[in-house]
């Protein structure tokens, strides 16, 4: 039979088989990347965004397609790591939109959302180029559009989003030439269809493993992690949870489910799970009696709890204003938010005044949450957001639209540039002066990163091979080779000219004072005319970061 609409559960179980079958294809998506470098993978991203947007929603039932939508997007935008993820984050956010208000989803609906959801990740994006994630998205909304309008069944549209999305997927190579250069398709489209492939398999009914997907979530299965603090409209007022210990002896497994079904009716976040033993129950509800009521049908109850989340609500709100207060009281004119990898890097940022240093991690790729987090901990009026990684502009850029501060993300694409973007700070001039500046300071340094190929590409022309070691200069592959040393000098030719004054060298955790010293004076040897200090770094995966100034 045609299925017309999706409810709210079957939204939730979509959402988690997505989450599922992309965690178990990360690697697969990740192999996709065209870039070799050992970090900010597509498909690690993408999973972290939807592991993050399914924590939002385990372990909650949700009535409405509305409520489901929201949740998910929420925690996406809370976990959403690096531009792909970023981008999938923005594509949930337009898809809640259009789901706003409504209780199931139907296929003028599902319309509706696809394309929100399109238009509002095009958004996001300053420059957007066809070819991309983007394109698999657009090209999916226009074709169900046309397909929504003369059939209603959910089904067969999920089924034509899958089929047409792989067929715009398959072109993407005839877009980009750095994808068909390569042999791929583009590894951000192909984890979205990987995420639909997912919805698919769930309204067909298929079994999918979703332990992946919610492991994250620390709680064991059956377990409800009930987070009040969580809750911004508290539409049921009493948290309710009791135990029915005895159950009468004609009770049947049917009667546990239509418990479950009967507490929907009158709250949410329902949990009922046991056997004919004993059942575990969980409600939030505006009549605890009722429920109470209900499940007396089924036997003796113990271990009841009755908590009014409105009072903890005010409360916590009281709190939260009391250290609002304090905290505008002290908050001082400027501060400064700088993404870091390595104990080196931090030390500096530490030493030039920076407020708080986010942890770039082994793939320099911290979520929305995580640098929203350090701007609002900086006690400032005005904050400046070093992002230090191409892969972190667009994560930076949504964190900003987050916070009531001023915040100005410079587009800093390496530690170097962001170590030169906070040394020319002045705080006598005004925002928009000092982002100037702190740009123009930035641009003038040339980062060298060397770092070795973690898969066999094509790029740019070259043949790449995995292990190779790679000399980028600005993020731009410009030298292959075989001897870390040496790579890391000759990348200098051509690089190095007659206003060059300094040359800084940051080694990484793998490489020793030693090595790094002794490049560091062949360095001074070959340039005699530039000042050469060599730094400890302490940065993960890359040798050695060299800042030409």
């Amino acid at each position: 039979m045609p299925i017309t609409s999706i409810d709210g559960m079957m939204l939730k179980d979509m959402f988690l088989s997505g989450a599922a079958i992309l965690e178990n294809s990360r690697e697969s998506v990740d192999s996709l990347n065209v870039f070799p470098v050992p970090d900010g993978d597509t498909g690690t991203n993408m999973s972290h965004t939807m592991s993050s947007a399914v924590k939002d929603l385990s372990g909650r039932t949700f009535p409405t397609v509305s409520e489901v939508a929201a949740a998910a997007a929420r925690g996406a935008l809370k976990g959403a790591r690096g531009n792909s993820g970023v981008i999938l984050s923005q594509i949930l956010r337009g898809f809640s939109k259009a789901l706003d208000g409504h209780e199931e989803l139907d296929a003028k609906t599902f319309a509706q959302a696809l394309r929100m959801g399109s238009d509002t990740a095009y958004k996001a994006v300053m420059k957007p180029k066809e070819g991309t994630i983007l394109t698999v998205a657009r090209v999916i909304a226009e074709e169900i559009e046309v397909e929504a309008a003369k059939c209603d069944d959910m089904l067969e549209l999920m089924r034509l989003v899958v089929e047409r999305g792989d067929a715009i997927l398959k072109k993407t190579p005839e877009m980009l030439p750095v994808l068909k250069q390569a042999g791929v398709v583009d590894s951000g489209g192909k984890g979205l269809m990987v995420i639909y492939t997912g919805f698919l398999a769930a309204l067909r009914g298929e079994p999918v493993d979703v332990v992946q997907a919610e492991a994250e979530q620390g709680a064991l299965p059956g377990e409800f992690v009930d987070d009040h603090e969580s809750l911004e409209n508290i539409e049921f007022a009493y948290c309710t949870e009791f135990i029915v210990s005895h159950p009468k002896p004609e009770m049947k497994d049917s009667d546990v489910a239509n418990l479950r079904k009967r507490l929907m009716r009158i709250g949410d976040c329902v949990l009922v799970i046991g056997d004919l033993e004993v059942v575990k129950v969980h409600v939030h509800t505006n009549d605890p009696g009722k429920a109470l009521q209900m499940a007396l049908e089924l036997g003796e109850l113990d271990s009841i709890k009755i908590e009014n989340m409105l009072e903890e609500y005010r409360e916590r709100m009281a709190k939260r204003e009391a250290e609002e207060a304090a905290k505008k009281a002290e908050l001082k004119d400027h501060g400064f938010v700088a993404v870091a990898l390595g104990e080196g890097f931090s030390r500096i940022f530490n030493d030039i005044q920076i407020d708080k240093i986010v942890d770039g991690g082994q793939t320099m790729n911290p979520s929305i949450e995580d640098l929203f987090e350090a701007i609002e901990a900086t006690q400032a009026k005005e904050v400046y957001v070093l992002p230090n990684n191409t892969n972190i502009i667009l994560a930076a850029q949504q964190a900003a639209e987050l916070t009531e501060k001023t915040v100005h993300v410079l587009p800093t694409k390496s530690v170097p540039m962001g170590i030169a973007a906070a040394l020319a700070f002045d705080p006598s001039l005004s925002g928009e002066e000092n982002e100037a500046n702190m740009m123009a300071a930035a641009e003038m340094v040339h980062t060298i990163s060397v770092t070795y190929a973690v898969r066999d590409t094509v790029f740019d022309g070259r043949e790449i091979h995995e292990g190779d070691i790679m000399g980028l200069v600005d993020n731009k592959i410009t030298l292959l080779g075989h001897d870390v040393a040496a790579v890391s000098l000759d990348v200098l030719d051509g690089l190095v000219t007659e206003d060059t004054s300094m040359i800084s060298v940051y080694y990484g955790s793998e490489v020793d004072a030693q090595s790094a010293q002794k490049l560091g004076d062949a360095i001074s040897a070959k340039y005699d005319m530039c000042d050469v200090e060599v730094v400890e770094g302490g940065q993960p995966l890359y040798y050695y970061l060299i800042a030409v100034e």
